[in-house]
């Protein structure tokens, strides 16, 4: 028995090895910010702040894979290597912070999870005169996670026996299948889609005003749906700036989250040419039905609370349709502040409910995504059609021409109900530990369980909350990330078992 943990957690060490190699590899990087913004907040401090994690993390992975080398992992293992993946990349991405700026280890733990998981919630401000090698690391935790840290491994390795468990334990799909035979070409296809549809959105941005350095960060940040900012006041910062045209870049930013919200599979049909895809399927149906319906709500909400008429209809409009595509995708961009006057009662309701559903399977949204609550829609309905069909008559669920599985179905149902009640866990102890309100306190947890980023608590009283509150939302925001079962084998000392 001893023997068979001691092999699992080798093959688990290995990977761990691996990921972390490639992480201070991927530290490197910002130093090119150091050398080409010395003297503009950048020192030989934010130098050492990278170079030294860079180094330990190098020659540690390095030494890792060397020791214990390659083995195929099971199922259960690939899982457990996803979960232990984030929370050790996460440890060691938040050394930038601490060294750079000197911020509290818990804290930098907080915003390099944030960070990769696509979350956007922050415990920084100042962000306007921080170091540009530091922006932008926070900005490139958010675009590596975007697709998925061991999706990016696979991407620059190769020969990685078991890849296709490891892609499947981060990015499980609901009878999306891949775009082509073949796991490496599959992620190939998605790198080379997301990169595309990044650099589109650099050079629109670019067209609207927007710096090179602003664009970069934001393309990043709006394709992973992550939403971090180089900017305390994020995307409002641009609406006054002279030369910057600030209702084009709201709209090149809607598309970029629109574009990360939505199926890269889909994508990749519809650069092959299959147009049809935008709406072929249920799940695409019930996506842009919910962006409509909505984006009118939280305008007719508006415009009844402030009692305004149609004659400022497209700022409304407009603000309207940034804010719910920025929430239902997980994003976190704002114009305007969640507790601005702009949105009423019913906004802010919409808003919770926005944070639940996310965005689409296959997607770099959060959420329990669009096609899941498609699902839990059929299984009502199949219970009401249980009670007036004959016993023998076929009650399967059909989904776009196809039975689901039955297994399929219980994960759902079981991926909703442990969601919900880490909601309320989560909530619940932040009302005991904080002094807000509980209508805040439900909506931290909503923000971290959802990968969302904004929520009804400002950025300095999440930076003062108790480091209790602070490490259930950075379980919170993985566990919300890679759809809660891979992080509670952790916890399974059955699962560290060869079977």
């Amino acid at each position: 028995m001893r023997g068979q943990y001691r092999r699992s957690a080798r093959v688990v060490a290995g990977y761990i090895g691996a990921l972390v190699l490639i992480l201070g590899l991927i530290m490197l990087i910002p130093l090119l910010f150091v050398l080409v913004f010395r003297g503009e907040g950048e020192s030989a401090r934010t130098l050492r702040a990278f170079l030294i994690p860079a180094l330990i993390c190098i020659s540690a992975g390095y030494s890792i894979r060397r020791t214990i080398g390659d083995s195929e992992p099971n199922t259960t293992q690939a899982m457990l290597i996803c979960a232990l993946g984030w929370l050790v990349l996460s440890a060691a991405g938040a050394l930038p912070y601490v060294l750079g700026i000197g911020a509290g280890y818990i804290d930098a733990y907080f915003e390099t999870m944030s960070g990769f998981t696509t979350t956007g919630i922050t415990m920084f401000t100042g962000l306007d005169t921080m170091p540009h090698s530091i922006i932008f690391w926070r900005s490139l935790t958010q675009w590596v996670g975007g697709l998925g840290i061991l999706t990016f491994f696979l991407a620059v390795s190769s020969r990685i026996p078991g890849a296709h468990l490891l892609f499947g334990a981060e990015s499980h799909k609901i009878t999306s299948g891949r775009p082509v035979p073949g796991m490496a070409n599959t992620v190939k296809i998605l790198w080379t889609v997301y990169t595309g549809f990044t650099v589109l959105i650099i050079a629109l941005l670019k067209m609207g005003g927007m710096s090179i350095f602003d664009g970069l960060n934001h393309s990043f940040t709006a394709l992973s749906t992550g939403g971090f900012s180089p900017y305390d006041a994020s995307i409002a910062h641009f609406s006054a700036l002279p030369g910057v045209n600030g209702v084009m870049l709201e709209y090149v930013l809607i598309l970029g989250m629109i574009l990360g919200g939505t199926s890269f599979l889909v994508h990749y049909r519809v650069l092959s040419g299959s147009v049809r895809s935008l709406w072929d399927n249920s799940e695409m149906k019930l996506w842009w039905t919910l962006i409509a319906v909505l984006t009118s709500l939280v305008l007719l909400d508006h415009l009844v609370l402030s009692g305004e008429t149609w004659v400022r209809g497209e700022e409304a409009f407009r603000t309207s349709l940034f804010q719910t595509v920025s929430i239902l995708t997980t994003t976190g961009f704002g114009t305007r502040d969640l507790t601005s006057p702009f949105f009423g009662p019913l906004a802010g309701q919409l808003f919770l409910v926005m944070m639940i559903i996310g965005g689409c399977v296959g997607s770099t949204a959060g959420g329990i995504k669009v096609q899941r609550v498609v699902i839990l829609f059929r299984v009502a309905g199949q219970q009401l059609r249980k009670l007036v069909v004959p016993r023998n008559a076929s009650n399967r669920i059909l989904l776009d021409g196809k039975y689901l599985d039955e297994m399929e179905v219980n994960r759902v149902s079981a991926i909703f109900f442990i969601w919900i009640g880490l909601l309320v866990f989560g909530g619940a102890v932040t009302a005991l530990l904080s002094n807000l309100d509980g209508y805040s306190s439900f909506s931290g947890m909503f923000s971290a369980m959802g990968n969302i980023g904004p929520c009804f608590i400002s950025t300095p009283q999440i930076g003062d909350l108790n480091p209790v509150i602070k490490i259930i939302y950075i379980f919170g925001m993985l566990a919300g990330r890679l759809e809660i079962l891979p992080l509670l084998l952790l916890f399974s000392p059955r699962a560290w078992r060869i079977w």
